[in-house]
């Protein structure tokens, strides 16, 4: 399916560093009252998504890639938050509207906790992609590529876990 975006919202959103996507599922999730496992599903699937974007762009653009692929890392940090539902992790995002950098680094915290520190190390792994890979455009294909099993674990691992 494919929904079509306001160009005003899209620019909106862009302005804001928001991704549509994402944006859209923490909606659809709260207008469809969804209860945790099944946004932590929604969240995956969109993980999932975005972990074949970024590996189908490493050697073609590997600055998008690194951004898909941190992506990729983002969603499953969310769709764990609310598999374990980190309630007062959850209840920030939702009183501001939005994940920060905070939020997702606390549910790393917790679910670091609960599956080991492997999972703190992916995440630093793809967060090192955000920056260097995408921000700052510093990585070629071949760091990019030396960096993938790690977001690819924590996909599967999360999977493995969500149900």
């Amino acid at each position: 399916m494919e929904v079509a975006i306001p160009k005003r919202l899209a620019e909106e959103l862009e302005k804001r560093g928001t991704d549509v996507e994402s944006v859209l599922v923490d909606l659809l999730v709260k207008a469809l009252d969804l209860d945790p496992q099944a946004a932590a599903e929604a969240h995956l699937e969109l993980a999932a998504k975005y972990l074949e974007e970024g590996k189908k762009l490493v050697d073609k653009d590997p600055v998008q890639a690194s951004e898909k692929l941190y992506k990729a890392a983002e969603e499953t940090v969310k769709a764990l938050a609310m598999h374990y539902r980190f309630t007062d992790i959850l209840k920030r995002v939702e009183g501001r509207g939005r994940w920060t950098v905070t939020e997702l680094e606390k549910a790393v915290e917790g679910a670091a906790a609960k599956l080991g520190d492997w999972l703190r190390r992916a995440w630093d792994t793809s967060n090192y992609l955000h920056i260097w890979g995408f921000h700052e455009a510093k990585l070629d294909a071949e760091s990019v590529k030396a960096r993938l099993s790690d977001v690819e674990k924590l996909v599967a691992e999360a999977r493995k876990t969500v149900g």
